[in-house]
């Protein structure tokens, strides 16, 4: 049986061409394989293996060699410095949405009442994250899959985040006429089902129904910012995160009907990533 060592690098040689991180992909895969974490492998670098251990380790390699996401492996990914549950069945938590939280912090205010909706919440990121930096808010998180809403609630129960309510719907579909909110927030479906990203990367194992969308991938967009105008409070605010060259066409959604203040915000890479409106009715 390989030690601890040799199977990291053999690992990490065989994961070369399939990641960017071969020896960082390595370690999560032998810590799962081990039900131990890093700081383990590096105390006993020369400990073997056991054969069931190996076994389950040289499965879970073949997933990541295959291409296979490892947040869709191990069943976690981190973001704003939580944990959080995924499976195939919601998209993998990304930096960029950072930006979206960052944006919305800023305009909800801390200790006061307020209320907010994400839309297309998928494994919930998004709402749970904002429930938990602002208690006092009453936020509702929507979706079209079921399967999604599963994972979120969970999510939610992890965290031990209770100021939320998870509905199944399209867009705004199952929410009241009568609804207002402070802040409508969504990360849509924005790229167009021509993309070559598609076939590319993590992307290929994530639900095409989040990521596609028509027009371009501007229809979604075009639905929600429509539909945010009969749920939003006077001087509501509205941030959709977006593809990196759609800033143009969304700002031109947005003027359109007739938000103001619009302004776009770069992601980590200096990429057009979130637009934001102002409704004022």
């Amino acid at each position: 049986m390989p030690t601890v060592q040799s199977a990291l690098a053999h690992a990490a040689q065989s994961l070369s061409f399939v990641s960017e991180s071969p020896l960082l992909d390595a370690e999560i895969l032998l810590c799962l394989a081990l039900d131990k974490d890093r700081s383990h492998l590096r105390a006993w670098p020369d400990k073997k293996l056991l054969p069931e251990q190996n076994s389950h380790f040289e499965a879970l390699l073949q997933k990541r060699i295959s291409g296979m996401p490892i947040a869709y492996i191990t069943g976690n990914r981190e973001f704003w410095s939580r944990d959080f549950e995924v499976n195939r069945d919601v998209l993998i938590p990304r930096p960029d949405t950072e930006l979206l939280i960052e944006l919305a912090l800023q305009r909800i205010p801390e200790r006061q009442p307020y209320r907010l909706i994400d839309l297309g919440t998928g494994s919930g990121i998004i709402a749970i994250t904002l429930a938990a930096e602002r208690p006092d808010s009453e936020v509702i998180a929507t979706d079209f899959s079921t399967n999604a809403l599963t994972i979120a609630r969970r999510n939610a129960q992890r965290h031990n985040v209770r100021n939320i309510q998870f509905l199944q719907s399209d867009w705004f579909g199952a929410i009241s006429d009568s609804a207002l909110f402070n802040l409508v927030v969504s990360n849509p479906p924005y790229i167009a089902d021509y993309d070559p990203h598609l076939t590319e990367g993590d992307v290929r194992f994530e639900p095409m129904s989040a990521l596609i969308a028509d027009n371009h991938g501007l229809s979604d967009i075009v639905r929600i910012a429509n539909s945010a105008r009969r749920h939003l409070l006077p001087q509501g605010h509205l941030l959709i995160e977006h593809g990196y060259n759609q800033q143009d066409q969304v700002q031109a959604i947005f003027s359109q009907l007739n938000y103001r203040n619009i302004a776009t915000y770069p992601d980590l890479s200096g990429q057009p990533r979130v637009t934001y409106g102002q409704w004022r009715s």
